[in-house]
């Protein structure tokens, strides 16, 4: 295990006992406010410390079984317990390196999914389409729910814009690198002459705002407006003004929802999409200064960064962040995404823990 390491996990060992004497207290349980802030810290050091005590034995272990490979009499069972320390040492060594890894709280909340045809014309609308398609095949995948808040059609089919709330366990930590400018190269339905086209779709992950942190909107800031619901929805939406749009004056920024029958849920979800626009406004507004004094792997996921080509004659996914080529395009687009996400967390992970690395050499 690599000294830093080590240095990082004698910490937490450190710490769970200060931490036991903290709520050893008998003044302790006068502030629960207090209480419940370190009960939560104890139970994330001790599960560390706990996974580290059993690396620093089972390193032990080794240790002795290596000295006792000099002793006729214990060679053998020696060479039978050096191998089993070493795998056992190794995933120990996997699982607190993940451990370590700084942890974003938004990560297990729910997802706004954004997608918007670009450049492209029609073909970038049905592309837009074909987008949504994969991510709502993926979620099925996950056992997540997908459901459609706000969509702009477009004439041919697909979207202009679309927006999907994604109602899962950790749905923003898995989707977020999804964030950024996909393109495909392919021979659009309406070329008559066969030739390839390129265009692009940008998609923005967003997480779902939490009620008590959300940002405070200033009524006098908002513009609402009501309008006649488009698209598909039955005979309902020719009668009633109930899709609504939510204008943030000071941003510009723009939510609409027309999901719902009520004027009323379809005005609360567009001011959930509203405030979650804002907080990804200010997130990549820190990440582009982060990027600035240390460039990121993955990227901040801006939609001008182009992450991804979708390559049809070819059968080809390019991830250009992390040089990822797979030959497996038709599964893919029919949501199988799981290779693609897990190379880009591990990724992820290998650029935190270098990024650990070197705060703890400055």
């Amino acid at each position: 295990m690599k000294p830093f390491l080590r240095q990082q996990l004698d910490r937490y060992q450190a710490r769970l006992g200060e931490l036991d004497f903290l709520l050893s207290r008998e003044d302790i349980m006068g502030d629960m406010a207090q209480y419940r802030l370190l009960s939560r810290e104890h139970n994330d050091v001790s599960a560390i410390a706990s996974r580290y005590a059993r690396w620093l034995q089972r390193h032990g272990d080794l240790a002795a079984a290596r000295e006792m490979l000099a002793d006729p009499d214990m060679a053998e069972l020696a060479q039978d317990e050096i191998p089993a320390a070493e795998a056992e040492l190794a995933k120990l060594e996997d699982e607190l390196q993940r451990m370590l890894l700084p942890k974003d709280p938004d990560d297990a909340r729910n997802a706004f999914l954004e997608i918007r045809a670009g450049t492209g014309g029609d073909e970038s609308a049905l592309f837009a389409g074909d987008l949504l398609r994969m991510y709502t095949r993926y979620c099925e995948r996950q056992g997540w729910q997908a459901e459609i808040v706000s969509e702009s059609p477009s004439e041919l089919g697909g979207y202009k814009e679309v927006v999907v709330r994604v109602v899962g366990d950790h749905a923003y930590g898995v989707l977020r690198f999804e964030s950024g400018g996909h393109r495909v190269q392919r021979v659009p339905a309406t070329e008559t002459q066969g030739r390839i086209h390129t265009s692009a779709c940008t998609v923005a992950v967003m997480p779902e705002p939490d009620e008590t942190e959300a940002v405070k909107l200033n009524p006098a800031d908002l513009r609402i407006d009501t309008f006649r619901a488009s698209g598909a929805g039955g005979q309902h939406i020719n009668k009633t003004d109930s899709a609504v749009r939510v204008v943030h004056l000071p941003t510009g920024i723009v939510a609409e929802c027309q999901d719902g029958r009520s004027q009323h849920s379809n005005k609360a979800k567009a001011l959930q999409v509203l405030q979650a626009r804002i907080q990804e406004k200010e997130r990549s507004e820190r990440a582009a200064k982060e990027a600035a004094l240390r460039k990121g792997l993955i990227g901040s996921g801006d939609r001008s960064d182009r992450i991804r080509t979708y390559n049809f004659p070819q059968g080809r996914l390019t991830d250009h962040r992390i040089n990822l080529t797979l030959y497996k395009l038709g599964f893919i687009m029919e949501g199988d995404l799981g290779e693609v996400v897990a190379a880009l967390t591990a990724a992820r992970e290998a650029e935190q823990l270098a990024e650990l690395e070197l705060d703890s050499v400055v």
